[in-house]
Parts: structure tokens; sequence; C-alpha cells
């Protein structure tokens, strides 16, 4: 199950439609690395709107994500992240720090574009 990657500019963004398994998240890991280089992207949006569950393994592997895009060059923010998604990741213990997150694809393109989204957002 592949996730599309669309590219909007020199800002690639990655939409999980749904749970991805452990090889289906590598996929994408190493697919965002060899694309940021190729466009020289300069951010990467991962939008998990259509997210009912993240697990400890697509936590580690977003923050993966992340740290490649960033030693890349491009920083990477996460989308859309469902009020009993956070509330389950807060009560597992599971954190995306260092990466920063905005409520919608919209946000999230406005905080890559220089825009301050209220405040959110752990790092970028």
């Amino acid at each position: 199950m592949a996730v599309p990657i669309m590219k909007q500019g020199d800002v690639l963004i990655a939409s999980m439609q749904e749970a991805l398994n452990d090889r289906a998240l590598v996929q994408l890991r190493d697919e965002l690395s060899e694309r940021v280089g190729r466009i020289r992207a300069r951010a990467v949006i991962i939008d998990v709107t259509s997210l009912d569950v993240l697990d400890s393994f697509a936590t580690r592997t977003i923050r993966g994500i992340a740290q490649t895009a960033r030693l890349r060059g491009a920083r990477t923010v996460v989308v859309g992240i469902q009020p009993d998604v956070a509330f389950a990741m807060v009560q597992l213990g599971l954190a995306l720090e260092g990466v920063a997150t905005a409520l919608d694809l919209e946000e999230g393109l406005s905080l890559v574009n220089g825009g301050a989204p209220g405040g959110r957002g752990d790092a970028g």
C-alpha cells in the first residue's frame, strides 16, 4: 500500500490514507529521503489526518523521517493528528520530539512557508 507523495513547489506532501505496516513505513521513509534530494525539497509534510492510531513504530519512523530530512536540508511538519490519537500517544508515552506539528494541511503549509501557526510545533 503506497503512500501518495505530492510535490507542491519545493515541498513534499505525504498523505497517509490508512495505518501502514512496518514495511510500508520503511518504504515511505526511504522514498521521502530519496525525493528530498532529487527535487531539493526544503520541507516535508506528513498528513496523518486519516489515521485513528499511531503506534510506537510509526511514531519512531516519523521521527526518523524528520531527522533524515533535516540532515538533507528539509524540515518536517506532521499535520492532522486527531484528538483521540494525540490522547493515546500521550497515554502511551509516545512523542514526536523535535518534529513540528500543525492542525491541518493548510496550517502546515503556512508553517513551512514562514507563517506562525499559533505557536504550535516543537522545532523546525
